[in-house]
């Protein structure tokens, strides 16, 4: 298998990230490095003081770290690599502009990379990308493919002292998988042997947005593997050149299961999975909670089918699946019986599927939710009301922060205030609390033996500490 990649006009330049310890920027930053550029960048955090380890084992492991102040851009070899949401004004924005440096986005430096290698893995889909691509990844690694991923969240399986930050794996150039994200189109940029389509819903925009973008990704790609459980991803089955589908559900998929053999727990799941084109069965046991997972590990598995590795093969590899960070992440239970769950829940889709899991078994749920920004909030804020309203008892709480503001002229007409209104009016039970810390210390006052308390949001790495900050306070 090809180790060598060519990424054009790129090949060897250096390059320098805005944001460099964000969840998007450092696996990049990782998998660059990993491809021989030369690789430097600045963090907003790294100059507050936050996630000090982070920036620490990035220096040690020879990245190179300056200010958020521009001096870290010093020629106009150096290729920008920073969000098209970040403004002329950033220092490094300015000077790139004055030395004349390309500037490339996040997505537009992982389609290149991504298209250049020989065999390549797309995830696409409102729900479930990040699981799914950890998946396959394993998948792959286990057959002996040896793959380069990259992930939006760490990949337990592939964290070890050398790499705690394992949202990428560094391995062949020729083989690539990725998540790739729908909310602002890059989606467009990338050209698959296999893309997996596990569901399309309300996020970051409309429906008839959605159908386009993802009706092209799955056009493109060589074989697109489709979840014949979503109504709107099934709708784009003709547009596939080739397919392999699949369903907990739909009787029609290739892969699907026996209905009857589906057990759960609280720690997992197990089902006997059939492939229905060879007639063959086999046992799946899933460390992993929840209806969602299950289908999860059906995407992955047919994306491996379609990538030439048998189903029992890929089934058996999953049995040993860790599993990804604020991926209904278990931080630990206290003396008390009380367990706290981090988790990236932060559409009505993704928080569905998590209160759903905690709901399957026995004890009262604590959800606390983090906005994650006043627009996303305005998107979808009505049915992430009737989402919480509907998934939780009477006897479970929601309690809402204010959203992430990291500053600008965004809109904020619209906060957390008004989702719990909503949800109270739908006849749910939830509590506006502005600040963060002080939702912790509510959260511990209303705890109570064998509680769980899900922690959830998204593009906030320090969700996490605040999760294990509860827990502490149960302790």
């Amino acid at each position: 298998m090809d180790n060598g990649v060519s990424t054009g006009a790129l090949s060897g330049r250096p390059l320098f990230f805005c944001g460099i310890g964000g969840s998007g920027m450092l696996p990049l930053a990782q998998i660059a490095k990993g491809l021989g550029h030369p690789v430097a960048g600045s963090d907003r955090s790294r100059d507050q003081g936050r996630s000090p380890e982070k920036f620490a084992w990035m220096e040690a492991n020879g990245f190179t770290l300056f200010p958020q102040d521009g001096s870290g851009v010093t020629s106009a070899e150096q290729v920008l690599i920073a969000s098209a949401a970040i403004e002329d004004t950033v220092p490094e924005v300015a000077r790139a502009k004055e030395l004349g440096c390309e500037r490339l986005s996040r997505a537009e430096l992982l389609s290149q990379l991504f298209n250049a290698a020989d065999f390549s893995v797309a995830v696409g889909g409102t729900s479930g990308k990040s699981t799914v691509t950890g998946m396959i990844a394993w998948i792959l690694a286990e057959a002996g493919h040896d793959p380069t991923v990259m992930n939006g969240a760490v990949m337990k399986n592939f964290v070890s002292p050398a790499n705690p930050f394992a949202s990428a794996r560094i391995g062949s150039a020729g083989v690539f998988v990725a998540e790739v994200d729908e909310s602002d189109g890059s989606i467009a940029l990338y050209r698959s042997t296999v893309g997996v389509l596990l569901n399309v819903s309300l996020d970051h925009k409309s429906i008839e947005e959605l159908r386009v973008l993802f009706g092209d990704f799955v056009g493109e790609a060589g074989t697109a593997v489709i979840n014949l459980d979503s109504e709107e991803a099934a709708y784009l089955r003709p547009r596939a050149v080739g397919a392999v589908t699949f369903g907990v559900r739909a009787k029609q998929a290739d892969i699907g299961v026996e209905p009857e053999s589906i057990e759960m727990s609280a720690v997992g799941i197990s089902a006997v999975v059939v492939d229905n084109r060879r007639r063959e069965a086999f046992p799946l046991e899933l460390p992993m909670p929840g209806l969602h997972n299950l289908s999860n590990a059906l995407a992955a598995i047919a994306a491996a089918n379609a990538a030439g590795i048998g189903v029992g093969h890929a089934v058996y590899a999953l049995r040993s699946f860790k599993g990804l960070a604020r991926r209904f992440d278990v931080i630990g239970t206290s003396p008390s019986g009380v367990t706290v769950i981090d988790d990236f829940g932060h559409n009505p889709e993704k928080c569905a599927a998590t209160l759903r899991t905690l709901k399957a078994t026995q004890g009262r749920v604590i959800a606390f939710f983090q906005p994650h920004g006043y627009g996303p909030l305005r998107q979808m804020g009505e049915e992430l009301a009737r989402t919480f309203a509907r998934e939780l008892g009477p006897d479970d709480v929601t309690i809402m922060c204010d959203p992430v503001y990291f500053g600008g002229t965004v809109d904020r007409s619209v906060g957390s205030e008004r989702i719990v209104e909503l949800v109270n009016a739908a006849g749910g039970r939830a509590e506006h609390i502005p600040s963060r810390e002080d939702c912790g210390a509510r959260i511990a006052a209303l705890a109570r033996p064998d509680d769980r308390i899900a922690v959830m949001g998204a593009r906030d790495d320090t969700l996490t500490e605040f999760a294990r900050s509860i827990l502490a306070r149960l302790s």
